[in-house]
């Protein structure tokens, strides 16, 4: 058998069960199961079938199904063998007697925001038998958690941006008129791929799905679509109703390239827009705005300053430019933020939104993404990822920033 090594340092693993158990001791909660793919990965370092319980105090244990044997090379947690699931509950009892003790009631913080309700219930069930167990929502503790990135996952997103910035530039030598937005997509996928993207942008949102990024032009970017964001694009279908299209390049006409890279799991996300010719005088000045308004948002980045007033200031800016009815979308479709975090998955915490009154903090990694919307026209705008440190925002981008033109 191949050797595997483990993706995560174990330092950089425990790290993590450790602030997840100081929360816990915070909020007097005793226990925490953990059922999301990404969220096993995160405070384990595998991603095979199963779940994680973390107690308040003492060692974490990886309960799998399938794969035991890739789990003990992937992980340096113990590794329990699950079998049957009707079992789980006397399994943790077994393992965990100090904390299923009679008469005292356990609370276990569960992924709510993802765990299906199906299996939600089979858990209650089975957990909460004996009356002594119930499950409560740790979401929100996991998403804030990972929302402070380690140097060691910045440099996995770092890494990442480095493909996409040298993957777009070679893939830019194919870009020409009548070429179609699923050709050019595909290009830039194959020197995504080879050189090391892993095929998947992970998302958090229920029925939200993306694939490796878009690329849209024209009119047919402007069409709108379930998913929440400020760009949807004609897609392939019912079935796939958003990105890249059939439509093929034209002269004048604005081209969105907005694509990310997973490297080790971890994202990187960003838009450049392109024109083959001239981009027609109002799109030329909605694009102008939207590197204004990220150059604001960069100075602005600073810990402390609200996730909230950043889009809310964005907002003004807008308003006072006449360009409010098209900024991050149109019409009813209008995404409502500015930006959202990234790591393991591309919509993480925090989002620049109103009412997401969160504070920056060091450790935080934000894709900035003003783009306008002009149905009938296109889609024009930028979209960079930054880290927050201590002296405010660094860029972790690598494409040039500015406008691309060819002739």
């Amino acid at each position: 058998m191949m050797e595997i090594t483990q993706d995560i340092p174990a330092e950089i693993v425990q790290q993590r069960i450790e602030r997840l158990q100081t929360v816990m001791r915070a909020e007097r909660v005793d226990a925490y199961l953990i059922t999301q793919n990404t969220d096993i990965y995160y405070f384990c370092g595998s991603m095979q079938n199963g779940y994680l319980f973390i107690p308040s105090s003492g060692d974490a244990t990886f309960y799998v199904r399938r794969s035991v044997q890739r789990a003990k090379l992937e992980t340096g947690l113990r590794v329990v063998e699950l079998g049957s699931f009707r079992l789980f509950a006397e399994m943790l009892a077994q393992h965990y007697s100090y904390l299923f003790l009679d008469g005292t009631e356990l609370l276990i913080g569960v992924d709510l925001d993802v765990l299906p309700a199906q299996l939600y219930l089979k858990l209650a069930e089975m957990l909460g038998a004996s009356g002594r167990s119930k499950l409560i929502d740790g979401s929100a503790s996991i998403r804030r958690l990972r929302m402070i990135k380690a140097p060691w996952e910045v440099n996995r997103i770092s890494a990442a941006a480095e493909v996409v910035a040298e993957a777009l530039e070679e893939a830019l030598n194919e870009l020409r008129e009548g070429v179609s937005e699923l050709a050019f997509m595909a290009r830039i996928e194959y020197e995504l791929r080879l050189r090391g993207h892993i095929g998947l942008m992970r998302m958090r949102g229920y029925n939200q799905e993306i694939t490796t990024g878009m690329v849209i032009s024209g009119p047919a970017a402007a069409i709108p679509t379930y998913f929440d964001g400020p760009a949807g694009g004609l897609g392939l279908g019912a079935a796939s109703p958003q990105s890249v299209s059939r439509s093929v390049m034209k002269r004048n006409e604005p081209i969105l390239i907005d694509i990310g890279c997973c490297i080790d799991g971890y994202v990187i996300d960003q838009t450049r827009t392109a024109v083959i010719g001239e981009l027609p005088a109002n799109l030329m000045q909605a694009y102008t705005f939207s590197e204004s308004l990220i150059l604001a948002a960069e100075k602005q980045m600073i810990p402390g300053t609200l996730c909230s007033k950043l889009y809310e200031d964005a907002l003004e800016s807008c308003a006072a430019a006449e360009l409010s009815p098209y900024f991050m979308g149109y019409g009813a479709d209008q995404a409502r933020f500015l930006g959202h975090g990234i790591g393991l998955e591309i919509d993480e915490w925090p989002v620049l939104a109103k009412g997401f009154n969160m504070p920056l903090e060091p450790g935080m990694v934000i894709a900035v993404e003003p783009k306008f919307t002009f149905p009938g026209q296109g889609v024009v705008g930028i979209e960079n990822s930054y880290l927050i440190t201590e002296d405010g925002a660094k860029a972790l981008t690598r494409s040039k920033p500015e406008l691309i033109v060819l002739p």
